[in-house]
């Protein structure tokens, strides 16, 4: 089976939700659809170490693969979400060099990186330590999230990190960014100047949005993009199901 990482690498077009709420319930549910894959967030939501293995599995036995977004860039987090099967993880808040270069040595293994070779469910509870480390070397997906005005001016110098495999832009937090320090560029010079950084270092890069409609538009520039997430398709469908009926 062709890996998440092969198919990002090769820039075909991946699309797929962020799942906030702690649910295996809602993985099933949403992997039903078939998605490219999807991204449990674990910055912002309740998610445990836990439940984050369970949910890991739901998307496994819907054969999705599940990227984590980790609660930050400190290592014992990307271990925590590898060493529970994920497919990859997507770091948040990479501003510098400094932080891309660490989050690398987190996620790999030696050579290209440090991380330990734990005995979680990745590996099999110690039945497949070697054959699991092999694989990871090869499929494991390393995201770094750009949302910082300091993230689109160190943008060059994060990008020529080896081991990246996605810069995947946070127009979100980036507007907020921009707003708090002010300035001539507006939200889409500076994403604009991401993916021009992205393109140039041969890095792909991929963004939010919001809705269908919105993907259609970024896929004729980036080939990677995670649409919406179930909270706000569970907000959107009730509120549709229970406007005001007429008469």
């Amino acid at each position: 089976m062709t890996s998440l990482r092969d198919r990002l690498l090769r820039r075909d077009p991946l699309r797929g939700p962020f799942l906030g709420i702690p649910s295996p319930v809602t993985v099933e549910i949403v992997a039903g659809a078939r998605p490219d894959f999807v991204c449990i967030d674990t910055e912002h939501s309740p998610i445990s170490d836990a439940l984050l293995t369970d949910m890991i599995r739901a998307a496994d036995v819907a054969r999705v693969p599940a990227l984590v977004r980790v609660r930050g860039k400190a290592p014992c987090h990307i271990a925590a979400a590898l060493d529970a099967g994920a497919s990859g993880v997507m770091i948040p808040h990479v501003s510098t060099a400094d932080e891309a270069a660490a989050a690398v040595r987190a996620a790999r293994y030696a050579p290209e990186g440090a991380r330990g070779a734990g005995p979680g469910r990745a590996a099999g509870y110690l039945r497949d330590i070697p054959g699991y480390v092999a694989r990871a070397r090869a499929e494991t997906v390393v995201a770094i999230q750009l949302e910082t005005v300091q993230a689109v001016e160190n943008a060059p110098d994060i990008l020529a990190v080896p081991g990246i495999d996605l810069a995947f832009i946070g127009p979100g937090d980036l507007g907020v960014d921009l707003a708090a320090q002010g300035g001539s560029h507006t939200l889409e010079d500076l994403v604009n100047e991401l993916i021009d950084a992205a393109a140039r270092a041969k890095v792909p890069s991929g963004i939010f949005t919001a809705d269908r409609a919105a993907s259609v538009d970024w896929f004729r520039r980036l080939s990677f993009v995670i649409e919406g997430s179930d909270a706000l398709l569970l907000t959107q469908a009730s509120d549709t199901a229970f406007d005001a009926l007429p008469g």
